[in-house]
């Protein structure tokens, strides 16, 4: 009998090699971003059977273009030094582009990390229309449990807005508050005590900084975790559900998203959402829309205005991100490009971006797989990448 030493091989490596451990790094994030309910526990977001993919579109000439007005590196250059996965590219509603890495299938799922805020608020602000969420109301109120927090007379609004003050290091390497927030989502291995707390009693533990809420743009991700939560309480309705039921179905998503769970079935809606590319590009085209989908209204056009308008940009410019977009704003978990320009933006680290110019009619997706959390050089060339595609492609 032969004795079976190892299992498949996954991208040249044993898949029994990938644990909590290294996931989230090169060479295993490669596959483990897209086989993310294999490493974490994992709800559906269901599509309802899903819509059929759109053909392949093939556009040699556009990725062999000069990244950016001046750069010697092609837009081809600039996604494989970016650890990019997939690059999808629509104009006026149609695909003009469509490119995966070597290994990457097209009907893969991918987590698109931060992007999971913005998918998040898309769900409160469809409450918000529905009457069933009041942005002024306190998370204290609507969670009880929160009522010796930081988050106790914190609004949803601020939640939306990263406006809370909160003592909480938004370190990704960190081995002291980002790792036990990472235990308590379950992305990192147990502690060797056994005393890991689940989400609810991590976030309810966390404590007010200095200053007041309201203040600062101050990107901490709890606070979008802390705002599914509100969002199930409201409701009576898990977050998949519920995100399956307004969201998702509507906008005639090709195939079910994912959402990761803690152990007590808390969904990670700071972080923890894997979908297809080509669905991330379709919601970004239903709000470049107007919020029609499927010759539907999804989201409000009162929404869209309010995200795309009232942004604080002193908030943002005194802020813990101003670095990423010199002219930004920041509103209900989406980024306004400014400087002159509509385009807004979802992101997450590792390379993700869902990137929509109203005004060219441009929208496109990128989902990565990078070695490093964050990375200023490679984010600022995406950006102008994106720029210089929406106004030329």
């Amino acid at each position: 009998m032969t004795r079976i030493t190892s299992f498949s091989a996954v991208n040249g490596f044993p898949r029994e090699e990938i644990d909590l451990a290294n996931w989230r790094t090169r060479p295993y994030s490669f596959w483990s971003f897209r086989h993310v309910s294999e490493m974490v526990r994992s709800a559906r977001i269901g599509s309802g059977g899903g819509a059929a993919l759109p053909a392949p579109v093939d556009n040699p000439e556009l990725l062999s273009r000069r990244a950016s007005p001046g750069a010697s590196a092609s837009v081809l250059d600039l996604l494989t030094l970016s650890q990019a996965d997939s690059f999808i590219v629509s104009k006026n509603g149609s695909i003009v582009c469509e490119w995966h890495a070597t290994g990457v299938d097209r009907e893969d799922p991918h987590l698109v990390f931060s992007i999971s805020k913005s998918i998040t608020a898309l769900v409160a602000g469809l409450l918000q229309d529905q009457g069933m969420l009041d942005p002024s109301a306190t998370v204290g109120s609507i969670v009880p449990e929160a009522a010796k927090s930081a988050y106790a007379d914190a609004t949803v609004q601020q939640l939306l807005d990263m406006r809370v003050s909160l003592d909480f290091d938004e370190s990704y390497l960190s081995q002291e508050a980002y790792a036990r927030y990472r235990r308590a989502m379950s992305w990192n291995p147990p502690s060797p005590e056994g005393k890991d707390q689940a989400m609810l009693a991590f976030l309810c533990g966390l404590q007010k900084a200095a200053h007041a809420h309201g203040g600062l743009h101050t990107y901490l991700s709890p606070n979008s975790d802390m705002l599914g939560i509100v969002l199930e309480r409201l409701t009576g309705e898990r977050f998949p559900d519920l995100c399956s039921r307004l969201l998702w179905r509507p906008l005639g998503a090709t195939a079910d998203a994912f959402i990761t769970v803690d152990p007590e079935g808390a969904p990670r809606t700071a972080g923890g959402v894997s979908c297809r590319p080509h669905d991330l590009l379709a919601l970004g085209q239903m709000l470049v829309d107007g919020g029609m989908a499927q010759g539907r209204r999804i989201v409000s056009e009162r929404w869209i205005a309010d995200m795309r308008q009232n942004g604080d940009e002193d908030a943002w410019a005194r802020g813990s991100q101003a670095v990423f977009l010199t002219h930004g704003r920041y509103r209900n978990n989406w980024y306004q490009v400014g400087g002159g320009s509509n385009a807004f933006l979802a992101a997450g680290i590792h390379g993700q971006f869902l990137y929509c110019d109203p005004d060219t009619g441009t929208v496109i997706a990128c989902t990565s797989s990078q070695h490093e959390p964050q990375d200023d050089a490679r984010d600022k060339a995406l950006l102008g990448l994106f720029a210089t595609l929406s106004r030329d492609a």
